[in-house]
This record gives structure tokens, C-alpha cells and sequence, in this order.
């Protein structure tokens, strides 16, 4: 089980209470434990991250390093904790109501996330190793800590409503800050066993990418480093809830939340693609667009950069594109239909470097500049680093300036 799980929020709250006071007999008034429990629960917290938190002296605590790194993510934690819990009452029209997340435990947050992802109380349960009694018990002492309804059960599945919906964010978004905080505590030892989880979309996954992975992982071989492949709005979901570090993406504009924040790392060139053969080819300069009008398209839906770039080509000439056949942003589809038969995809110069040196696809065309795409690292606009995920940050800068190289 994640260790995370194993501690109390009430005790974590008691860590900067005590931090503050500069001793036990200081802070349990103001954590509302008595010095013994106070004692005890540091003890604990102690105990399952395996370090000292304090150092005991004769006039009362000092915070060792560890101690120093575990205060600040357990404030960030518990402050969007808060946000949650205001943010769920206010939705359902509530008035605020002072330290209910004072009363929320560990185990209601892991049994309600647990049933929001996967809306069934049985899945939730095998999820987290419970007993689907003490999940829906957890879920109902929830709901009356906050006031609200979270789930409604339609048929024979659970729906979250929407203020379960946003306090759940929030409650990834804690989970994901004391996650932080472990993995920075283990760094102190000089281990880089820490973890990055990254979101990624596939003009990325071609060079950019391996040779990201490659290089970091050379660096920090003890790392874990998650590559999670999705559609971009389940990514940026992911990414807003904290359940991602990163998103490896073309830029959107406008930006796509107002709590995101995209860098950018380097400039991609689409180019036109078909099979080897196909009847473009034959001519002695580059088809215009309204010669391609006459050929099929598979191109990336409504929203898609490059389905922007896709239209952007035919109407800059005041030419209506072509009705689309197929709609997919799958690079394995694509591909597969071209090899059928005269179809024709704009797709990303990296991308398609490996599938013409296998001699499966050819190049009909480069639209040019005008269509280039640029590709950032997507971040939450409040994301605090560890310093594992600051090094991937500064190595995957350095590389897309690389990247930016006129190549040979």
C-alpha cells in the first residue's frame, strides 16, 4: 500500500503547528492534542517515512532536514485540501464552514477517490484492498463531514456528482504534494529513487522523447519514470488533478486552463505523407492543394493543432478542404491506411523519420514554416518541483533547444 495512506491528516497537521511553536508543549494547544498525543503522533509520522521530522532538545524542537521538506508539502497539502472542501460546499450552495477538513481522514479521501474513478463501490473496494462495507461507510462519513451528496448511484453504477467531481481534484492534488514529499525526503540519503510521471502525445514519442528518457535515465538510473500515452484532454485532466507531472504536447492557444502553464521546447514541421507510389508522386514539383482535393485525408479531430494546420493549408489559398473519411489522431491507423491505398495525413517530420527509412511511407510534400507547430511541456501553473523533476525539466530544455538545430 502507498505509505501516504498509512498517516494521519490530523497528526500532518500538527507538523507545522509544531514547527511554529518550536516545541511540543507549544503546539498542542494550537494542533488540539494533548503533549503526550502530540508526542506520539510525530512518533508516528516518524515512523512511517522511516526519518526524524525533529530534532529533541532541552528547550524544545528543531526541524532537521527532512522536517523541513515535510512541513512545506504538508502545508501545500492541506491548503488544497481546503480549497476542496470550500470549493464542494460552495457549489452545492453552502455556507463556509470553519475546520471541517479538520474532521476528513485519510481513509474517507482514498475510498471516495477510489469510487469517483472507477463509479462502482466493488471495483473501488478490490482498488483499495477494503471491504466494500468499509468503502461505502467511508464514502457516507464523508459526505457528512462536508454536508453533500457525492455520489448518486444511476442503475448499477455510481456517479459522482460535480462537486464530488471537484473535491476529488483537490484531493489528488494533496495526495500528490505528500507523494513529493516522501520521494524528497528519500533524495536526502543521495538516492535519486524518486518518480516522474509524464503525459505524453505522439509527435513527441519519435526522437524528442527516447532520447529525453534515454539521456535522463543515464543520469538517474535509480528513477522511475511513468510515460503515460492518452488523448489530450484525459491527459490535461490527469495533469490538472496532479496524477502527472508533466505534459509533452503541441501548444494550445488559448491556453487550456487558466491553472496551466506551457514552456516551450522546440519546433515541429508536418509534413505530407502517403504510401510509396502514390500518384502525387509522379509529378515534377510539389502537388498544390487543389490537386490533393481529389484524395482521401485521415486527419486528427476537431481541436487538434494539427487539424488546424490541415485546414489552415487549403483555406490560406481560399480553398474549401476536402470532406473528411476518417477522423483519428492515431499514427498506427494512419498508417495502416495509407499502405491500403492513396491515402494522405499530415504528419509530424519525426514521426514519419522512422516509417521512410523503412521504405513504408514517402514524403508527398512540406507545407512549409508557416505550418510549424510548437511543442511545450504543459506544467500546473502552482506545480512545486522536486528537484528529481526540476533535472527532467532543465535536461528536456536543453534538448529541445537541440532539437531547434538546423539539422544536416
Amino acid at each position: 500500500m502507498d505509505k501516504i495512506f498509512s498517516l494521519n491528516l490530523r497528526h500532518l497537521a500538527a507538523l507545522p503547528a509544531t514547527a511554529r511553536a518550536g516545541s511540543i508543549n507549544g503546539a498542542a494547544e494550537a494542533a488540539n492534542l494533548s503533549q503526550p498525543a502530540l508526542a506520539q503522533a510525530i512518533g508516528k509520522i516518524e515512523r512511517v517515512l522511516a526519518c526524524r521530522l525533529f530534532d529533541r532538545q532541552p528547550d524544545g524542537v528543531v526541524l532537521t532536514p527532512a522536517g523541513k521538506i515535510m512541513t512545506t508539502r504538508v502545508e501545500r497539502a492541506l491548503r488544497y485540501l481546503l480549497r476542496g472542501v470550500r470549493l464542494a460546499r460552495r457549489s452545492a450552495r453552502l455556507q463556509p464552514a470553519m475546520h471541517i477538513e479538520r474532521r476528513i481522514t485519510m481513509a474517507q479521501l482514498r475510498a471516495l477517490i477510489a469510487v469517483e474513478s472507477s463509479s462502482s463501490y466493488a471495483l473501488a473496494a478490490k482498488e483499495t484492498g477494503l471491504s466494500q462495507p468499509a468503502v461505502h461507510r467511508a464514502v457516507r462519513d464523508l459526505q457528512e463531514v462536508l454536508g453533500i451528496t457525492l455520489l448518486v448511484r444511476v442503475g448499477r453504477a455510481v456517479r459522482p456528482a460535480d462537486a464530488a467531481s471537484r473535491f476529488a481534484r483537490f484531493a489528488r492534488l494533496m495526495l500528490s504534494e505528500l507523494r513529493a514529499g516522501v520521494d524528497e525526503i528519500g533524495a536526502l540519503g543521495g538516492s535519486d529513487a524518486g518518480r516522474i510521471r509524464l503525459g505524453t502525445l505522439p509527435m513527441a514519442r519519435a526522437l524528442f522523447l527516447p532520447n529525453l528518457l534515454a539521456r535522463f535515465a543515464t543520469a538517474h538510473p535509480a528513477t522511475l519514470i511513468e510515460v503515460i500515452e492518452a488523448p489530450y484532454g484525459e491527459l490535461l485532466n490527469t495533469l490538472r488533478q496532479g496524477e502527472i507531472d508533466l505534459l509533452i504536447g503541441a501548444r494550445r492557444d488559448p491556453p487550456p486552463a487558466s491553472d496551466v502553464r506551457q514552456e516551450d521546447l522546440f519546433d515541429d514541421e508536418p509534413v505530407i505523407v502517403g504510401r510509396p507510389g502514390h500518384p502525387l508522386c509522379s509529378g515534377a514539383s510539389p502537388p498544390t492543394p487543389a490537386e490533393m482535393l481529389a484524395f482521401p485525408w485521415i486527419i486528427p479531430a476537431r481541436g487538434a493543432p494539427m487539424r488546424s494546420n490541415w485546414e489552415r493549408m487549403f483555406l490560406s489559398r481560399d480553398i474549401e478542404p476536402p470532406r473528411l473519411r476518417i477522423e483519428s489522431g492515431s499514427v498506427l491507423v494512419a498508417r495502416g491506411l495509407m499502405l491500403q491505398g492513396d491515402w494522405l495525413t499530415l504528419m509530424s517530420r519525426d514521426q514519419f523519420l522512422f516509417e521512410s527509412r523503412a521504405g513504408m511511407l514517402t514524403e508527398i510534400s512540406a507545407p512549409g514554416s508557416a505550418l510549424h507547430r510548437r511543442i511545450v511541456m504543459a506544467t500546473r501553473s502552482d506545480w512545486k518541483p522536486t528537484q528529481l523533476q526540476a533535472d527532467f525539466v532543465q535536461l528536456a530544455h536543453a534538448i529541445g533547444r537541440e532539437h531547434n538545430r538546423p539539422r544536416a
